[in-house]
C-alpha cells in the first residue's frame, strides 16, 4: 500500500506467511508483538507477484488478528526494530517492514533477520524471515479464498487457525456476528461503497428485513452508512475524516415482515483508517530564545513544538525536526542542532561571542510520517536566539595617566573625568563601571563617582584641599565591572591607572582666632576705654600681601570701635547690662579684617561680652496705677517691686511709705508679703473717692543697697456689693478726664460736618453738569475735530473760568460793562471797546455767538501769534468744557456729519473743507 496503510500484521511464532511486493518502499509486514516462545525461531515468508493477493491478506490479517492469542505480551513495551539487511530492509519504531529498494526474488529463498530490543530493559529477541517465491500457490488462493469469504464474514472470536496448521481452510456455520470494520478516510469512492453483507441463518425460512441505527445512520451526522433492507448490504454514502469522527459504532437489526424481532441486535464498529491528510503545524510561527554567549556545546536553549491533526499512533502524526538554515552562518554554519522528536534546541559548537554575532535566525521544519522526506507532509518555522551579554570583557582605561586640578578650598568640584572602553552590551551589570582609589589618598579627600550615561569616572573634591599644605596628589584608581568576570576569561578582573591633580594656590580669608572671643567685662565701663584686642591671621603665606586691616561690622548698641590697623577695641559709651542689645547678659559685635590680594577677601569675627552686673538700678514699682474702694472693706492693693539688677543686686525687698506728707502714713498702710511682693490698704474707715499719689520707699538687697521712691496712682471710688467700681467712676479709673471726654466729642462733630459739606458739593457739581448749553446733536465741542495750529500748550490753561457763565445768571454790577479781552495780553495799547450783547442768545444760536468772538480777535491788534484764551461774554451755564486746543475729537470724527460747517460763513471755510468734502 504505498499510502503507508497496513498490509498485514506479522505474527511472530507463525510458519508461513505470503505477501506481495511492487517495488522500492513497499510495505511487506508488521511486528506487532514478541514473546518468549518465538525467540529465535524461523518465519517464512512466500512474496507472490500477483496483485490479486492484497484483498486476500487484507482479509486474511482480519481473521488471524481475531483468532490468533499470545501469551507474556506486554503492549505498553518500547521496541526498538532492527534489520541485519538495513540496505534493502527497514524496520520502523512500530514495527512496519519496508523494501528499502526495487528488486526481483529469485529461486534462491532470500533471507534477513529481524531483530528487537527493549529499550528500558534490554531484552533482545530475533527472527529470521525467509522471502521463497511460490509459482503453484496461485490455484491453492483461488480455493483459500472461497474459504476465506465466509469465514470472513461468519468468523467467531473463539475460532481460529490453528499455528502449524497447513490444510485448507474448512467453512463454519455461520453465525449472527459482525467483527469490526477498519476503513480507509478520504476514500474517492465510488460511492456508495459496499462495507459488509449481514446474513441472518434464519433468512432462508423467514422473509428478513435488515436495518442499522446509531451515530452516522439515523442519528447525526446522518446518511452517512446506509443497509439495503432486503440483502443485508452496508455501504458509506460519502468520504470519512477521522480527524472529525474516528470511529462509529452502530447496531444492526433483523426484523420480519411483520416487524418482529428474529436475531438480537448486533453492534458493528467502524473503524476510519487514518491517512496522512494534515500537516505538522507549529504553535508559534516565530519562536525567541535566549542564549549566553561563550555557552559550552550542549547547552539547552529553547524548545519549539508542532502539532499534527493526524493520528500520534500512526506515522501520519509522528513528527521529525530539522534544522533547514541558519543565519548567520559564523563562526560556523552549524552552531546549533535540535533534536528530531522533542523539538530541543541545544549547541553543538562552540564561539557564541555577542560581541560578534548578537542573534542567530534559524528555520525550522516539521515533517510527519517519521521525518520522511518522500511521503511526509511538512511545514516550517522559524526561531530567534538572542546571544545574551556575559561580562566577558573587562573595562580598560582609555589613557595611563590623567591630569587634573583644583582651586584648593573648594568642594563639590570635578577635577579628572576618568575614561574606560568595554565590549560589553552597554548599560548592563557586565558593562557598568566600578572606580575606586587604591592609593595617593589618605585623608580620604577625593571620590569617584560614575556617570551613568558615558560610564566615566568623576574624581571628585569632597573635602577642602589647602594648597600651603598639599600642592598635589597622586592618585591610583582601579575600574572594574559590577559583576564579576566570567570563568575562563583570560584577560583581568580590573584595569588600574593614575591620576594626577594639581592644586591651585587662591587668596584665602582671613580669619580671627578664636572666634568667638568671649571677653567678661563688668558693666558701667567707662566710653574710651581699653576693651581686648581682636586680631586675624592671613593663610596665605606664599602671596605678597600688605597687614590685615579691620573695621567694625556689627555693633547693635554703638558701644565699640576697633583700630584698623592693630585691632584694639575700645568703648564709645558705657556698657549697660540693662540695655535691650543685651541678651541674658550677653552683647554680640561682629568685626571685618580684609586684606588687599587678587580678589581681595575679608573674614569676619564676633566678639562676645559678658557683661557682669553692679547694681546701678533701683528698684520700682509695678503697677504704675491701682484702683480701690473708698470703704475699709475691701482696700488691698498688690503692689510688685521691679528691678533690672539681678541677684545680688536685686531682691528681696523692703516696702515702706515715706515720713511726710504726714497724710500718707495717715492714710495708708504697706505690708511686706514676700520678697518681692507688698500689700498697700487703707488705714482709715473711709476715703473720699478720687485719685491719690502714694509714694513708696522701696530698697533692694545689693551691696551698697539702692532705693527709690515710687509713686503709685490710686484711683479711690465707689463700688458696688461685689466691690467694682461704678460706670461714671470706671471712666475716671480709666485716665480720662471730662475735658479729654469733650474733646474727643467735638472731634466727631467736626469730622461730620466736614463729611456733609464735601458731599454737598459734589452733589452740586453732579447737578451742574446735566446742564448742557446745547443739545447733543448740535455740539460744537463734539463736532470740530483738528485745528491747523496747536496753540500755545499749556498757557491754554490758566484762564478764570466764572467769566463763562451766561449774562443772565450773574449779577448786573458783576458783568463787566464794556469789551472783550484776553487775559494774555499786555496793556501796551487802549483797550479797544466791544459792543456788550444785551441778552443771553438762544442756545441755538452760537453760530452768531461764535462769529462775533471771531470779529473781536481779528480786531484785537495785541493778540499773539499763536491760539490762546478768548474771553467771551456768554460760555453758557454749567459748562465743563475745557480750552478748545484739548478738545480730543479722534474717537468719534468718523461718525459725525460736518456739511453743517459750509453754512457758518468764510472762517469756518477750511474746517468744511477738511471735514465735510468726502473722502478726499
Amino acid at each position: 500500500d504505498r499510502e503507508g496503510s497496513n498490509l498485514l500484521p506479522v505474527l511472530f511464532g507463525a510458519q508461513h506467511i505470503i505477501i506481495s511486493t511492487f517495488g522500492f518502499n513497499d510495505f511487506l509486514f508488521q511486528c506487532v508483538c514478541l514473546s518468549d516462545t518465538t525467540k529465535g525461531s524461523a518465519f517464512d515468508v512466500t512474496v507472490n507477484s500477483s496483485g490479486l493477493l492484497f484483498q486476500f491478506f487484507f482479509c486474511l490479517s482480519f481473521y488471524v488478528c481475531f483468532t490468533v492469542r499470545f501469551q507474556s505480551c506486554d503492549g505498553n513495551k518500547k521496541i526498538h526494530f532492527g534489520s541485519s539487511e538495513p540496505e534493502d530492509f527497514r524496520v520502523g519504531e512500530d514495527g512496519v517492514v519496508y523494501a528499502e529498494r526495487s528488486f526481483q526474488l529469485s529461486a534462491e529463498p532470500t533471507e534477513f533477520v529481524v531483530s528487537a530490543q527493549d529499550k528500558e530493559t534490554h531484552q533482545e529477541w530475533q527472527m529470521r524471515v525467509k522471502l521463497t517465491p511460490e509459482p503453484t500457490f496461485t490455484g491453492a488462493l483461488e480455493k483459500v479464498k472461497k474459504e476465506l469469504n465466509a469465514v470472513c464474514m461468519n468468523v467467531s472470536p473463539q475460532r481460529g487457525l490453528k499455528r502449524g496448521h497447513s490444510s485448507p481452510l474448512k467453512r463454519q456455520k455461520r453465525d449472527w456476528v459482525i467483527p469490526p470494520i477498519n476503513l480507509p478516510e478520504n476514500s474517492k469512492g465510488p460511492f456508495p461503497q459496499e462495507l459488509v453483507r449481514i446474513r441472518s441463518d434464519r433468512d432462508k425460512s423467514l422473509s428478513l428485513r435488515y436495518s442499522v441505527t446509531g451515530p452516522g445512520a439515523d442519528q447525526p451526522p446522518t446518511g452517512i452508512f446506509i443497509i439495503n433492507p432486503i440483502s443485508g448490504q452496508l455501504s458509506v454514502t460519502k468520504p470519512l475524516d477521522r480527524e472529525q469522527i474516528a470511529s462509529f459504532h452502530l447496531r444492526a437489526h433483523a426484523v420480519d415482515v411483520n416487524g418482529n424481532q428474529v436475531e438480537n441486535p448486533i453492534d458493528i464498529v467502524i473503524n476510519v483508517i487514518d491517512m496522512n491528510d494534515n500537516r505538522p503545524e507549529f504553535l508559534h510561527q516565530v519562536w525567541n530564545g535566549t542564549v549566553p554567549e561563550g555557552s559550552k556545546p550542549g547547552t539547552y536553549v529553547m524548545t519549539v513544538t508542532a502539532i499534527d491533526a493526524d493520528d500520534p499512533n500512526t506515522q501520519n502524526g509522528m513528527l521529525r525536526y530539522r534544522i533547514l538554515s541558519q543565519a548567520p552562518s559564523s563562526p560556523s554554519p552549524n552552531m546549533f542542532t535540535i533534536n528530531n522528536e522533542t523539538g530541543d534546541i541545544i549547541t553543538v559548537a562552540a564561539g557564541l561571542d555577542r560581541e560578534k554575532v548578537q542573534q542567530y535566525t534559524l528555520i525550522i521544519q516539521a515533517t510527519d510520517m517519521e521525518g520522511n522526506p518522500t511521503y511526509g507532509l511538512s511545514n516550517t518555522a522559524t526561531a530567534v536566539i538572542a546571544v545574551t551579554d556575559v561580562n566577558d570583557n573587562p573595562p580598560e582605561f582609555t589613557a595611563m595617566t590623567f591630569y587634573g586640578e583644583v582651586p584648593e578650598n573648594r568642594v563639590d568640584v570635578i577635577v579628572a573625568n576618568l575614561t574606560v572602553t568595554d565590549k560589553d552590551q552597554p548599560h548592563t551589570p557586565a558593562w557598568n563601571a566600578l572606580y575606586r582609589m587604591t592609593g595617593g589618598d589618605p585623608t580620604g579627600r577625593f571620590t569617584i563617582l560614575t556617570d551613568p550615561n558615558s560610564n566615566d569616572g568623576l574624581v571628585t573634591v569632597v573635602k577642602p584641599i589647602d594648597f600651603e599644605t598639599n600642592r598635589m596628589f597622586v592618585l591610583t584608581v582601579a575600574a572594574e565591572n559590577q559583576v564579576p568576570l566570567a570563568k575562563g576569561i583570560q584577560h583581568p578582573p580590573q584595569s588600574t591607572a593614575t591620576v594626577s591633580i594639581t592644586v591651585i594656590d587662591v587668596n584665602e580669608s582671613p580669619y580671627f582666632v578664636p572666634n568667638p572671643k568671649l571677653v567678661r567685662q563688668e558693666e558701667g565701663l567707662m566710653a574710651g576705654s581699653m576693651l581686648t584686642t581682636f586680631t586675624a591671621q592671613d593663610p596665605d603665606r606664599y602671596m605678597q600681601q600688605t597687614s590685615l586691616r579691620y573695621s567694625k561690622l556689627s555693633d547693635p548698641a554703638n558701644w565699640l570701635k576697633i583700630d584698623p590697623v592693630n585691632g584694639q577695641i575700645t568703648t564709645t559709651a558705657v556698657l549697660d547690662r540693662e540695655s535691650i542689645y543685651v541678651q541674658n547678659n550677653m552683647y554680640n559685635a561682629t568685626f571685618l579684617a580684609s586684606d588687599n590680594g587678587i580678589p581681595p577677601m575679608s573674614g569676619t569675627g564676633t566678639l562676645q561680652i559678658y557683661l557682669l552686673d553692679i547694681n546701678d538700678n533701683a528698684p520700682q514699682v509695678h503697677p504704675k496705677e491701682a484702683t480701690t474702694c473708698e470703704t475699709l472693706q475691701p482696700n488691698a492693693i498688690n503692689i510688685t517691686a521691679v528691678d533690672p539688677d539681678i541677684d545680688p543686686n536685686a531682691g528681696p525687698f523692703a516696702f515702706e511709705l515715706p515720713d511726710t506728707p504726714a497724710s500718707i502714713k495717715r492714710n495708708w498702710t504697706i505690708v511686706r508679703i514676700s520678697g518681692d511682693h507688698a500689700q498697700l490698704s487703707l488705714r482709715i474707715r473711709f476715703l473720699e473717692a478720687g485719685i491719690y499719689d502714694v509714694p513708696i520707699v522701696i530698697t533692694d538687697s545689693g551691696n551698697p543697697h539702692a532705693s527709690s521712691t515710687s509713686l503709685l496712682k490710686v484711683k479711690v471710688c465707689q463700688c458696688d456689693l461685689n466691690g467694682d467700681c461704678t460706670d461714671v467712676d470706671r471712666i475716671v479709673g480709666a485716665g480720662l478726664g471730662t475735658g479729654a471726654i469733650i474733646a474727643i466729642l467735638l472731634c466727631i462733630i467736626i469730622l461730620l460736618i466736614l463729611m456733609f459739606v464735601v458731599w454737598m458739593k459734589r452733589r452740586d457739581k453732579e447737578r451742574q453738569a446735566k446742564q448742557l448749553l446745547i443739545d447733543p446733536e448740535d455740539d460744537v465741542r463734539d463736532n470740530i475735530l483738528k485745528y491747523d495750529e496747536e496753540g500755545g500748550g499749556e498757557e491754554d490753561q490758566d484762564y478764570d473760568l466764572s467769566q463763562l457763565q451766561q449774562p443772565d445768571t450773574v449779577e448786573p454790577d458783576a458783568i463787566k460793562p464794556v469789551g472783550i479781552r484776553r487775559l494774555d495780553e499786555r496793556p501796551i495799547h487802549a483797550e479797544p471797546q466791544y459792543p456788550v450783547r444785551s441778552a443771553a442768545p438762544h442756545p441755538g444760536d452760537i453760530g452768531d455767538f461764535i462769529n462775533e468772538g471771531l470779529k473781536a480777535a481779528d480786531n484785537d491788534p495785541t493778540a499773539p501769534p499763536y491760539d490762546s484764551l478768548l474771553v467771551f461774554d456768554y460760555e453758557g451755564s454749567g459748562s465743563t468744557a475745557g480750552s478748545l486746543s484739548s478738545l480730543n475729537s479722534s474717537s468719534s470724527g468718523g461718525e459725525q456729519d460736518y456739511d453743517y460747517l459750509n453754512d457758518w460763513g468764510p472762517r469756518f471755510k477750511k474746517l468744511a473743507d477738511m471735514y465735510g468734502g468726502g473722502d478726499d
